[in-house]
């Protein structure tokens, strides 16, 4: 699945090594907002890591666990 054409940032999900979410949105607020919601529902899961990206520049807005 793709995004629509107004739909610039991406969330991502990994859990035990493996791909198992993902969505656009076309609202950083709204992205993030999804995003807490995925760290709180399913952060207990194996490996889980979740990725925000602005797909219009590649920058990583932010990631959980954060890195460092």
């Amino acid at each position: 699945m793709s995004p629509g054409p107004d739909q610039r940032y991406h969330l991502t999900m990994i859990a035990a090594g493996r791909p198992t979410m993902h969505g656009w949105w076309g609202s950083e607020a709204v992205t993030r907002n999804k995003f807490v919601a995925w760290v709180g529902a399913y952060g207990a899961l194996p490996d889980a890591r979740v990725t925000l990206v602005d797909e219009e520049t590649g920058a990583v807005l932010t990631m959980w666990p954060n890195e460092g």
